[in-house]
């Protein structure tokens, strides 16, 4: 099998005969988890028609009261769309996308089926697809209870490829819009920009690809003969799951070697991409004293408190970090929002050190809970509701690879491609059956 050299094959995408991008494609269910508002505008804007976010469970509401009735409601909406027919026959076909964001940049990217045999989530592993950061084991029960059962997977996977030459995207891509078969083109929702997608499925963009692949594998390949086609960019706790769910399925029918829940959909992006920021992951404590937190973090970091009179002095210093990491801190205090600095040597990735030492100070005070938020004006949306936000300096990407193969994965919620609204949208289903 092509997937076992590769990691990735060619699926079959399923997708609305008629697609109303606004009102079919919703942001990735790991957005906005402090903002049930937002989702309340998505279900809004969707209505009564055929919807992703019909297909997917919001992790807002993840400690819901009604989490068992909203995975059921899940489930039995991918068999209304089937029986329904909303969906048009299946087409076996990559799809080339250009998302267009609120800034104006243009991010292209290809969407494929990844093989789960070719990854793996452990740090230090050599295979094909690597996670770039740590999984949490306990987070993903709660998401195979939703992947378990379902008859249609949407995915806002994001897998990051190595490709200096950008032969495998960039080229496929030309192919894809010369051969002119579009897939759907529209604006998204709230904020999310425009995408145009164009199916990809001709032989001469299928040989493209192969091609394109096999000069990714030769680049790729270490010393000691392992090869690292791709990282996972977004959503490694979705893929993770699907890994789970088709381990189970292997466990239980082991007379099975090839099967629909043996891949996940994924769109694969490239990292030199001048479209894709890398961003960092911010942090907001609830419940935290801010003042003690400030202290503990100042004696461990070995860095040093600074006040700071205004946000934008305060995300200037952040931003402009160089000779160390400097963090950036703003919470109410005595009804006034502050801000404060906490200037560090910190050389290497700032969150390798900070992760560390804030799960040491929650073990010490079980009442703060931790939440990890992308963009900076949510996280300040927080402070000012009573959250301690934690602001991180930026990411550079440069050398990202050779990062995860020395160092293995990166804390938990290391990094985010992009802000907020520029994450995936769902968009293409397939058939788990």
């Amino acid at each position: 099998m092509k997937s076992e050299k590769y990691g990735i094959d060619i699926p079959e995408i399923l997708l609305p005969s008629n697609v109303d991008v606004e009102k079919w494609s919703v942001i990735a269910c790991d957005q906005y988890t402090q903002d049930a508002e937002y989702w309340k505008k998505a279900k809004n804007i969707a209505g009564d028609s055929p919807s992703t976010l019909n297909l997917i469970f919001p992790e807002v509401f993840l400690e819901s009261e009604d989490k068992k009735e909203r995975i059921s409601k899940i489930h039995a909406d991918m068999e209304k769309y089937i029986s329904d027919k909303v969906f048009a026959p299946a087409v076996r076909s990559l799809v080339y996308l250009e998302r267009t964001v609120l800034n104006g940049k243009k991010r292209c990217g290809l969407v494929a089926a990844v093989d789960l045999e070719t990854y793996d989530w452990t740090s230090g592993s050599r295979s094909l697809i690597r996670a770039t950061e740590a999984t949490i084991p306990e987070r993903i029960p709660p998401r195979k209870a939703i992947r378990d059962g379902a008859a249609l997977e949407s995915p806002h996977i994001m897998l990051l490829v190595n490709d200096k030459e950008n032969a495998l995207i960039g080229e496929v891509g030309k192919i894809a819009k010369l051969d002119g078969e579009i897939a759907y083109d529209g604006d998204l929702m709230l904020s999310g920009g425009h995408i145009s997608g164009w199916k990809a499925k001709s032989d001469r963009a299928i040989k493209c690809f192969y091609d394109a692949l096999e000069s990714v594998r030769s680049a790729n390949t270490a010393s000691d003969g392992s090869v690292f086609m791709f990282a996972v960019g977004d959503g490694n706790h979705s893929l993770a799951t699907a890994k789970a769910v088709w381990e189970d399925y292997k466990k239980a029918h082991p007379e099975t070697t090839d099967h629909p829940l043996r891949y996940a959909l994924a769109e694969i992006v490239n990292i030199y991409d001048d479209a894709l920021d890398f961003k960092p992951i911010h942090r907001a404590l609830f419940g935290a004293d801010a003042k003690s937190l400030l202290s503990y973090l100042a004696s461990s970091l070995e860095g040093k408190v600074c006040d700071v009179e205004s946000e934008n002095e305060m995300l200037k210093a952040v931003s402009d970090s160089k000779d160390g990491a400097t963090f950036g801190f703003s919470f109410k205090e005595a009804d006034t929002l502050t801000f404060r600095l906490l200037k560090t040597n910190i050389k290497e990735l700032a969150v390798s050190r900070l992760q560390p030492v804030l799960d040491a100070y929650l073990s010490n005070h079980v009442q703060t809970k931790i939440d990890y938020i992308h963009g900076e004006e949510e996280l300040l949306r927080l402070s000012k509701v009573g959250a301690v936000s934690i602001f991180l300096p930026p990411i550079e990407k440069d050398g990202f690879f050779s990062t995860i193969v020395s160092r293995g994965t990166l804390p938990r919620k290391s990094f985010s491609m992009g802000e907020a609204d520029e994450k995936r949208f769902y968009l293409e289903c397939r058939s788990l059956r």
